[in-house]
């Protein structure tokens, strides 16, 4: 196996070893399922309970998908307006790294208050949790264009709106999607907790249901549904990312 090919399968093997070793100590130390289910618990619950979990998890992923896409047009947007000036960088930055450092979990009550329970405070935690990472890599990616090739730039004739659409925002596109690959992950965070005290349905009503139950097989199968669904979305963004940006990577995959 070469270099590339152990690259390619190491995640897959990592995996395996994982669930090797997490059956064999809850067989070896005797660990109740209702505590810390093993793998085959869990593999067990998610063919039982299959159907209740795809329409739960069905609900979670567009929930997530809502307001995932919500925070990338206010991200881009929000990062463009900031980055593109020095002034509005330094000004609205701080506010917006403190803004970010707000549980969003806090933010739920309040949400069901002004939305009821539902899908709105769902895609709004959703929102809030993942627009930060987008809108902080785009102001990043246009704020860092080097001041020698804006001034070579303005001296061709090149206006400074120029240099942002047709200079900036090119070079920001790895920045963009480093951010959407930690803005997803985080969307399907903020959905769970949302779902976990606002909602009647969507995996993170499920893991209250499960847990109330004593289905501890059940919870942790959507927990691992909730990490699939994060993880596909992850490499969808990586797949794409390397067919859009490849002159961005080609030191990695030169051998």
């Amino acid at each position: 196996m070469n270099a590339r090919q152990m690259e390619r399968w190491s995640p897959w093997i990592l995996l395996v070893a994982v669930l090797l070793l997490w059956q064999a100590l809850c067989a070896g130390l005797g660990i109740s399922e209702f505590i810390f289910p093993s793998p085959a618990a869990i593999g067990a619950a998610l063919a039982e309970h299959a159907a209740t979990i795809a329409g739960h998890a069905w609900r979670t992923f567009w929930v997530t998908m809502a307001g995932f896409g919500l925070s990338i047009v206010v991200g881009v947007l929000l990062g463009f307006l900031i980055g593109s000036s020095r002034a509005a960088y330094a000004a609205v930055y701080p506010l917006m790294t403190a803004f970010n450092a707000l549980p969003k979990a806090a933010f739920v009550p309040i949400l069901v208050v002004w939305f009821g329970i539902g899908i709105g405070p769902a895609i709004l935690t959703a929102f809030l949790i993942s627009f930060f990472p987008i809108m902080v890599n785009i102001a990043t990616g246009l704020a860092t264009l080097e001041p020698e090739l804006e001034d070579v730039l303005r001296v061709l004739g090149a206006r400074r709106w120029d240099v942002l659409v047709k200079v900036g925002l090119p070079r920001s596109l790895p920045y963009f999607y480093g951010s959407l690959k930690v803005a997803i992950t985080l969307a399907f965070v903020g959905t769970t907790v949302s779902e976990m005290t606002a909602a009647n349905e969507g995996i993170g009503y499920l893991l209250i249901s499960a847990g109330s139950s004593m289905q501890m097989g059940l919870a942790f199968a959507g927990l691992v549904v909730v990490g699939a669904m994060a993880m596909v979305m992850y490499e969808l963004f990586s797949v794409v990312e390397k067919r859009t940006t490849g002159w961005a990577h080609r030191g990695s995959n030169a051998h």
